[in-house]
């Protein structure tokens, strides 16, 4: 076990993937040189070389363009946009082409394109630095999108990632970056969980809690706060967004009996939703309550000063188990 932060652990899965195959190549705005913004790139091209580690122009439309190419001519490109909300101008070649061409050609063309997006709120950066795009790409059919949430599934999913036949949009929770954990090195891609599989943290029994990227960190907390209080929590880790591993959620649902969902994301036409009428659909008869969903607010993302008033914290999560659970909450109007 080696003790990484949640950017170094990723790090080390593109260094792994760079040397297992050599048709791995990565591409993005000052990837090589400065090694990123976030510095997860650092060292790669140094010990890789400039023509597998490659600092492109700042044009991400035409970055995943050449990405479509080289996956054309059988090279597995890895793509780093350097901020969530810079990804639009890639947006038509990730719907019209990337999510596409293995459809259009019967199989005949793979796509093993891997997008790495920096995504979410929480570390003070100006308008377009701290989006939460997924449900944009979830709604698409054709893509596989994950975002992770420690640095083990860092290191391992990034692997599973490229090393995958689909196109793969990788969401890495930006404000959890400096996080640290063990990672066990020796965890290949075959033998760690599927990219696609959900995971249960902790287990419970009276709300089923779902979260993914950086509010899995923020899931747990309320799963120990609300222990204080004889309210058992089943947090789930979703992990992965397209697919959705219902599977799990369904379990745990119909043993819990209600389910909360929260992301950073919008409310309207947000993953919690999807999740919310999936869930409704499936275990109808075993819900105790309507889903509850706590998320970010229907507004542009605000400035800096006022983003955690923004994004979902501790304290919403547990109104959001309250209303699940029928206590006195900030909808209700009804006294402890």
């Amino acid at each position: 076990m080696t003790q990484m932060t949640f950017a170094r652990a990723i790090n080390a899965g593109l260094r792994k993937s760079l040397e297992n195959d050599p048709k791995v190549v990565l591409l993005g705005e000052d990837i090589g040189t400065l090694g990123g913004v976030f510095r997860v790139t650092d060292g790669l091209q140094k010990d890789f070389g400039k023509h597998r580690v490659v600092d492109t122009p700042l044009a991400e439309s035409a970055i995943v363009g050449t990405a479509v190419g080289l996956a054309y001519r059988g090279y597995r490109p890895v793509v780093e946009i350097q901020f969530d909300g810079f990804v639009y101008p890639a947006f038509d070649q990730i719907v019209s082409q990337v999510a596409k061409l293995h459809y259009r050609t019967r199989g005949a063309v793979k796509m093993p394109v891997t997008i790495r997006i920096p995504f979410g709120g929480g570390i003070g950066s100006p308008e377009h630095h701290s989006e939460s795009p997924e449900a944009y790409f979830t709604h698409t059919a054709g893509l596989r999108v994950v975002s992770v949430a420690n640095p083990q599934d860092a290191y391992t999913v990034i692997q599973q990632a490229i090393s995958c036949d689909d196109p793969v949009l990788f969401f890495e929770p930006k404000r959890r970056y400096h996080d640290k954990a063990d990672v066990n090195e020796s965890a290949g891609p075959g033998t760690a969980l599927p990219m696609d599989q959900a995971r249960v943290l902790t287990k419970g029994s009276d709300v089923t809690l779902v979260a993914y990227g950086p509010l899995v960190k923020t899931a747990l907390d309320a799963a120990t706060a609300a222990a204080d209080e004889g309210i058992s929590i089943e947090a789930i880790d979703l992990r992965s967004l397209a697919p959705v591993d219902y599977e799990t959620v369904v379990a745990s649902v119909k043993h819990t009996g209600r389910l909360v969902v929260t992301h950073e994301a919008g409310e309207s036409g947000g993953l919690g939703a999807e999740v919310a009428a999936s869930i409704t659909e499936r275990c109808f008869y075993h819900l105790e309550a309507a889903p509850v969903r706590v998320t970010g607010f229907d507004i542009p993302y605000p400035s800096s000063k006022l983003e955690m008033h923004h994004l979902p914290g501790l304290d919403r999560i547990l109104d959001g188990v309250d209303r699940a659970l029928g206590r006195p909450n900030s909808l209700s109007g009804l006294e402890g």
